[in-house]
């Protein structure tokens, strides 16, 4: 029997399209851990990101269902961002990869 080239394989390709990338994760974590945050505070939390890429990351996990964008109809008008129920279920994988990172450093500073 021939296994199909996706059977059975980790979905990690379309998940790292998802979520991968230079900004994705760094403004994932801020709005998983940190809560709803408006764009402003986002940009600032994120050295060296560009309002236009920011708002391109936001609207990519938008559309894929990671970040919530509520508009509110005020003057100045407020865009608040924040986590999508998917995106917190991200949680365990970000604390994985901090713990992963700390054994990591601590065996480093070892040798």
């Amino acid at each position: 029997m021939q296994v199909k080239p996706d059977e059975g394989l980790c979905p990690a390709p379309q998940v790292f399209a998802m979520i991968g990338g230079k900004w994705k994760l760094s403004i994932l974590q801020i709005l998983i851990f940190k809560g709803t945050k408006r764009f402003g505070e986002l940009r600032k939390s994120i050295p060296g990101i560009t309002q236009t890429m920011l708002t391109r990351q936001l609207r990519d996990l938008e559309g894929d269902g990671l970040v919530h964008r509520e508009i509110y109809a005020e003057v100045p008008p407020r865009v608040e961002y924040s986590a999508t129920d998917d995106a917190i279920r991200l949680m365990p994988a970000f604390k994985a990869m901090h713990q992963w990172w700390e054994a990591r450093t601590a065996t480093a500073t070892e040798t």
